[in-house]
This record gives structure tokens, sequence and C-alpha cells, in this order.
């Protein structure tokens, strides 16, 4: 009798201990990581933020000594992927690559099946990036003031080609509009390419597009490039005005990566997972991805995410409903 007391004494005192080691941050957080951390890319495989996430992975998986596996959930204009974060479990072993889109869906969308506020905790702002002014070489068109002047002279004749409702490539046109006080006409298209394909043809005047999917066209003299359009020069074009420089003070339309975890992640999780990040945006790797895609790295704690975070959304909210853009 006196053993089976004891036994149940100490199957109690397990449990009791086992719960208040998940009830309690630092005593969960005490063993993290200790299995295979996700870190869900909202887009297909191979694009710029598939392979910013994927770096991150490897220098953060070194560092943490843990595996870390990149899983893309691309669909719904990165919705399914960002849901499938917010409903996971906040144990710091399943992640996000925010992006853009993060800021802007919540006014496209009013019926997003999470809070883009409520439902995540801030680890790091990985990286800032920027698009570039494209114009076509043979264009008379050589600087933001000349499209400005042209526009002006012959209003609605321009226009400018974009890929996604409420991207960046659409959004940096639809804000430079609103501040230059011009009226380019919106083609839109399904990809880069295609408006690339396009400005070369005079079809359209010029594109608000990516570093990735211009850069090598620019080196190559088949798309001229007027401005950047961050809020300071690039160091990957460092020849190249800022648009804001160039004849529309104030402008400034970044592209960025954040990594996100679900509400309620213990704290020191989120600590430890934003000093790997800040670490791994100083590797080799990073400083060699920053000049290919003309990324500025940033890594600072949570709450300069979370204060990124609300600039942006309040500036492309203003945007978007003077524009009057709205998803079909």
């Amino acid at each position: 009798m006196q053993f089976e007391r004891d036994t149940k004494i100490l199957s109690a005192l397990l449990a009791l201990a086992a719960c208040l080691a998940f009830s309690n941050p630092r005593a969960f957080a005490a063993g993290y990581p200790d299995r295979t951390i996700r870190i869900v890319v909202p887009f297909a495989p191979g694009g710029g933020t598939d392979v910013i996430a994927r770096t991150l992975a490897q220098e953060m998986a070194r560092d943490l000594g843990a595996s870390i596996i990149i899983e893309n959930k691309p669909g719904a204009g990165t919705i399914i992927g960002t849901q499938s974060v917010a409903a996971s479990a906040p144990d710091g072993y399943t992640l996000l690559m925010g992006t853009f889109a993060n800021a802007v869906n919540p006014s496209l969308n009013t019926k997003l099946p999470y809070d883009a506020h409520k439902d995540f905790a801030a680890v790091a702002l990985i990286a800032r990036s920027f698009n570039l002014v494209v114009v076509n070489p043979a264009s008379p068109i050589k600087s933001i003031g000349d499209l400005i002047a042209v526009a002006r002279a012959e209003p609605n004749k321009l226009s400018y080609g974009t890929y996604g409702t409420g991207t960046s490539a659409h959004l940096a046109g639809e804000l430079f509009k609103h501040m230059a006080k011009v009226n380019l006409t919106t083609v839109p298209y399904k990809g880069a390419a295609p408006a690339i394909t396009d400005l070369l043809g005079g079809q359209i005047q010029v594109i608000f597009t990516t570093i990735a999917s211009a850069a090598s066209l620019v080196a190559a003299g088949q798309l001229r490039a007027i401005a950047v359009t961050s809020a300071e020069r690039s160091p990957a074009f460092p020849e190249l005005p800022t648009v804001s420089e160039a004849g529309v003070p104030g402008y400034a339309a970044e592209a960025w990566y954040g990594l996100y975890a679900p509400a309620r992640t213990p704290p020191e999780v989120i600590d430890l997972l934003n000093k790997s990040a800040a670490k791994a945006v100083q590797s080799e790797a990073f400083k060699k991805l920053g000049v290919n895609e003309g990324l500025v790295m940033v890594a600072e704690p949570p709450a300069a995410l979370d204060r990124y975070f609300s600039v942006e959304e309040a500036r492309w909210r203003k945007v978007i409903q003077d524009a009057g853009i709205k998803i079909e």
C-alpha cells in the first residue's frame, strides 16, 4: 500500500513538473531547440524571399545547433502560408518569413483569417530592399524629372507595368503617381518577365521593378535604370539617385523581410532567435546575398520590427485607399 501511494505521489509530481515546464517560458526555453525548426515561406521556391529564408536558415542552424528547414506554402497572396503559422503552436518551432505583403494585406483584404498584429510575435527585421525605376534604353526619359515632365505634358499617355495587385512593384508606382501628382495608366501583368518584354517592345513606358528581375538587364544595357525607390542610395547602385532626391521629396518604397513566430511564443525563445538572426546577417553568405539582391541588412530587436511594420501598414493603407485598390 505504501509503495502504491508513493508511486501515485511520484506520478503526480512528475505530471505537475511537466505542466510547469510548459507553462513557465523560462523552463520551456531552457532546452530549446531540441528538434527541427520550420520557416514557412508563403511564396513558391526560387524567388527572392525563398533565397533569403534559405540563407537565413542555413546560418541560424549552424549557430543554434539545430536543423532548420524551409516549407514553401504559396497561395492567396501569401495568406495561406501566413495563416498556417498563425495557427501553429507558440513553441518556436514554426516561424514565418514575413514580407511587404504582411503590411498591405490587411488593407487589401478585410476578411483575413488572422490578425496581423495579435496573432504574431516579431522576432527580427532581417533586411530591407527596394525597387528600380526602369525604362527602355531607347526612351527619351533619362531621369525622374523627365518622367514627371512627360507625364504632365501628356496626361494618361504614359503607362507603367505591374505584376500582382498590392505588390511592391504595383504600390511603388501608385505612391509615385500620388506624390508626383502625375497620371500613369496601370497595366497589369502576371509576372515581371512579360512586363519587361512589353517595356522593351514599347507597349509600356516604365516599371517599378525588383532588383532580381532587372539588375542583369540593366548591367547588359537592355534596360535603363533611372532611380532607386529606397530612402537612401544603394551601395549596389551608387550612381543612381533616389526618387526622393531626383524630384519627389519624401518618396520611399521598400520591400522588406522579417522573421515572425506565433503569438505567445516564450520571450526567451524570441530573444534566442533574434540574437541568432543578428549573427546570421553578418555572415559572408549574407554579405554576398546583400550585394546580389541590393539588400540592407538590419536584424534589430523585435520591437524595431513592430514599429517598422506599423509605419509601413499605415503608409500603404493610405495609398491603397486613395487609389481605390481592391483584390478582385
